[in-house]
């Protein structure tokens, strides 16, 4: 198949994050807003194009105090730094449908590079006559890199808010005409 753009179905796509907090239990938050500018093969993604962008004023814990916690200063400041980017710069076949993806990605100003892995889930043929495809992705970041310092030492050991971040992303892409 040839390469294509496509754009990322937000409804049908989901990105989440988990955390540790207080060193036993894991917390975790979406982002409910964000978009991508794709040019692929959907079924061979070693020459694609990706270009990811989060509005992360659209952050979700489910905790009304700690979302706006999230967007102030002590965290992302969104005032300052609204959106999150991603930018791919290499893709390595792992094997059948599995990739590594490495790409840029800049939080707060900061860029580093992060590594994904990514499995194609399958495409196909929408009931209104679009082209589709699915991706799962993992990676994880340290919250350190990117100057989200922020916690809070606890009485028994320890810290409030764990360093790695887990990344879990589902993404559904439609292919443009």
């Amino acid at each position: 198949m040839a390469k294509s753009t496509w754009n990322v179905d937000a409804s049908h796509s989901a990105i989440e994050f988990v955390v540790k907090h207080m060193m036993i239990s894991n917390v975790r938050g979406s982002f409910h807003s964000f978009e991508a500018n794709v040019i692929a093969d959907p079924e061979d993604l070693t020459t694609a194009e990706i270009d990811f962008s989060i509005d992360v004023n659209s952050i979700d814990t489910r905790d009304e105090g700690r979302d706006n916690h999230l967007r102030s200063a002590d965290f992302f400041d969104v005032e300052n730094f609204p959106k999150l980017t991603f930018k791919s710069t290499n893709i390595t076949k792992k094997g059948q449908g599995e990739y590594d993806l490495t790409g840029d990605i800049t939080i707060r100003g900061v860029t580093k590079p992060l590594t994904f892995h990514v499995t194609y889930e399958g495409g196909g043929k929408d009931p209104w006559g679009g082209e589709r495809a699915g991706y799962s992705a993992k990676g994880s970041l340290s919250r350190k890199d990117f100057g989200l310092t922020w916690n809070s030492a606890l009485e028994t050991g320890g810290v409030l808010v764990g360093d790695e971040v887990k990344l879990n992303l589902e993404i559904e892409a439609v292919k443009q005409g």
